[in-house]
């Protein structure tokens, strides 16, 4: 194999590690305003949970900020601040009222 092969195989495989997929549920308010349910979206490996609520919130225009909002990863509750990975499930979670 030759130095160009090598190279753009590494090529390849490092702009393929530079993207990850992740299903991200909406409920209540963010569903309507998402206008879906679910969707899965391809963002950069170093993508934080902040990061994708900002980039979602710019594509469907949310209305709540971060601060009123819970994440969760994988069913679990998370920090806005844990790490996510490829093939992640992520929820936001928006307040319900209750009585």
């Amino acid at each position: 194999m030759s130095t160009i092969e090598l190279e753009t195989k590494a090529e390849v495989e490092t702009n393929f590690d530079a993207t990850m997929n992740i299903n991200v549920l909406y409920f209540a308010s963010l569903a309507d305003e998402a206008n879906c349910q679910q969707e899965t979206v391809s963002v950069q490996h170093s993508t934080s949970l902040t990061e994708l609520y900002q980039q979602l919130s710019q594509k469907h225009r949310f209305s709540r900020p971060q601060s009123e909002l819970r994440v969760a990863v994988n069913d679990y509750f998370a920090k806005w601040t844990d790490q996510i990975n490829d093939s992640d499930s992520v929820v936001f979670i928006t307040p319900v009222a209750g009585g």
